[in-house]
């Protein structure tokens, strides 16, 4: 069935189950994603002990101890070593090394890269005046003439302060105010002169840092490294996409409206179940229709690819979008993914229930039309500002009146105060309250979530003041 607005609370308790729908575990094969996760955290600890061995084996605690100007320079040397590392992470967070993206899954990247992105830049600050003031005080210049010698006679110096310009030119665009105002074209553009910053920043280390050419196996450790890092990009960022497009082959098929706003981009290829996509899996698409098809854009599965072919929806709001509804027929695809970790593979309990919010909605009618529940079983809450923005809505119909799915709209303008992800007017009650109206037992409940960040935030409150366990919540956020 389905319950618009002032019919939430009426008709919002769970049905009785279905006498054939046996409880459902845990499908996914724990032993091997623990694994994955342990060797994922193993890597970060090691790494950054071998920061912390450096700094130690140079002598920086009993610099540090001594005070004045050495306790600067170590100091400058510490925070430069930490910045690095987290200058490492950054790249290979965002290289989509299988390592990381299994071990970590791809809503905890996009945290960890925004996360270590500015605490690298803050830390790089910090090691650049520490030094300036270190090296100032043993020679007894200026600051300022210190700052200009380091820049042009020390090696790779003229190459670091390039890369820290645009470094700082991406974290300022990174910024969340900032980045509201520019498209995401823009700023994606912007955020590829990372790459190039990190490059220009990291041979000086090698040149000049003490750490580096006290020994030589150290510094076949850091290049070591580094290579490795730049192989990983250039191996799943390039060649892994481009060989599975060739290979499959991947073309559009049609392009249809979804509703007043929305588009549906329907594709095929040769063997595409070898791709081993999962319904609720995104992939980061580029479209070879001219111009600025280097851009690409994460967009997941809006249908059970088990099915034959790739479906995507989106709502039109901006030069991506818009593009969608260009393509022609035939146009060639490439693909990078497929990505994430809200899949059926997660889900250990029966019953779902299912909150999507605009275009969050796609990834959830992907797993609905692909697992299985019986009647009652599963509930999708969708959120939109009005009804004719709904995507989907011919999905969501048809899997009310084949499969029993409960579907309650929520409709309206954000609401201001406390739990911030219904809208106006639905309800007096506190969140919490109507999750339980909603869910039944909330502890005993898959519960899947896909729409804005900070929708999402304010709806996983609500979900753990009622009672819903944090392993049985299940979200995933493309952004960083």
């Amino acid at each position: 069935m389905t319950v618009h607005v002032p019919d939430l609370v009426a008709a919002s308790a769970p049905s009785a189950p279905a006498a054939s729908a046996a409880p459902r575990r845990a499908v996914a094969p724990a032993t091997l994603d623990a694994a994955w996760h342990a060797a994922a955290v193993a890597f970060i600890w090691l790494t950054s002990l071998a920061i912390a061995a450096l700094w130690v084996a140079g002598g920086g605690v009993q610099a540090v101890l001594g005070g004045g100007a050495e306790s600067a320079n170590t100091l400058g040397r510490l925070t430069g070593l930490t910045s690095a590392n987290l200058l490492l992470y950054q790249v290979l967070l965002m290289a989509r090394v299988p390592l990381f993206e299994r071990g970590i899954g791809r809503d905890a990247i996009a945290r960890m890269h925004r996360i270590t992105g500015f605490w690298s830049f803050w830390l790089m600050l910090a090691h650049v005046v520490l030094l300036v003031v270190g090296y100032s005080q043993q020679a007894g210049v200026s600051l300022l003439a210190q700052a200009w010698d380091l820049a042009w006679n020390y090696p790779g110096m003229l190459l670091a302060t390039a890369g820290t310009l645009l470094l700082v030119l991406v974290v300022v665009t990174s910024i969340r105010r900032a980045r509201r105002r520019l498209r995401y074209e823009s700023w994606h553009l912007l955020h590829l002169y990372a790459y190039l910053g990190v490059g220009l920043a990291i041979p000086h280390m090698l040149w000049t840092g003490v750490d580096f050419t006290a020994h030589a196996w150290v510094s076949v450790y850091w290049w070591a490294l580094w290579a490795l890092t730049a192989a990983a990009v250039v191996v799943f960022r390039v060649c892994v996409p481009l060989w599975r497009s060739v290979r499959h082959g991947i073309r559009v098929s049609s392009v249809e409206h979804d509703g007043p706003r929305g588009v549906v981009v329907r594709m095929s290829g040769r063997a595409l179940h070898r791709l081993r996509a999962r319904p609720g899996q995104f992939f980061v698409w580029r479209f070879l229709d001219g111009r600025g098809w280097t851009r690409g854009h994460p967009f997941s599965l809006a249908a059970d690819p088990g099915r034959g072919g790739l479906v995507i929806s989106a709502r039109v709001v901006g030069d991506g979008t818009h593009r969608l509804t260009r393509l022609r027929p035939g146009t060639r695809v490439l693909i990078e993914g497929p990505y994430g970790h809200m899949t059926g593979r997660v889900r250990t309990r029966r019953r779902l229930l299912m909150f999507g919010a605009g275009a969050g909605v796609a990834p959830l009618l992907s797993l609905l039309e692909a697992e299985p529940y019986g009647p009652g079983d599963a509930t999708l809450v969708t959120r939109d500002h009005v009804d004719e923005d709904a995507l989907g809505a011919a999905a969501v119909d048809a899997l009310v009146r084949q499969r029993g799915l409960r579907h309650i709209r929520m409709s309206g303008p954000r609401r201001t105060g406390g739990s911030s992800w219904m809208p106006r007017g639905v309800t007096d009650w506190p969140g919490a309250e109507v999750v339980r109206s909603l869910a039944g037992d909330v502890t005993d409940v898959d519960v899947y979530v896909c729409g804005p960040i900070p929708w999402m935030a304010a709806l996983r409150q609500d979900l753990r003041s009622a009672g819903a366990p944090a392993d049985r919540i299940h979200s995933e956020a493309f952004a960083v």
